[in-house]
């Protein structure tokens, strides 16, 4: 049995990073742009990072945020997986 325990996360937490993967198509980042912009007050789109599946299928998205709390980070994964195009946010 491994007893490694995770780092723990002060909050604010800056450049904390959200990876979003998720069906590949027109739309796709500017849906998790707007949902990142409902929950995060200085999302800074600059940040951002897209890179397509080997066969275009999927499209990852990545952003940095400055996060403020477990609540947030909860509200964001919601949101996201509410839309019915993402398949995993880490």
């Amino acid at each position: 049995m491994n007893d490694v325990q995770a780092p723990k996360i002060e909050f604010p937490c800056e450049r904390y990073p959200i990876k979003v993967i998720g069906d590949a198509g027109e739309g796709f980042a500017a849906l998790v742009i707007e949902i990142m912009r409902r929950h995060v007050a200085d999302f800074d789109e600059n940040t951002l990072v897209m890179r397509d599946s080997s066969k275009g299928r999927f499209m990852s998205v990545q952003v940095l945020i400055t996060a403020s709390g477990p609540d947030q980070l909860q509200a964001i994964h919601m949101d996201l997986r509410a839309t019915g195009r993402v398949h995993m946010v880490l």
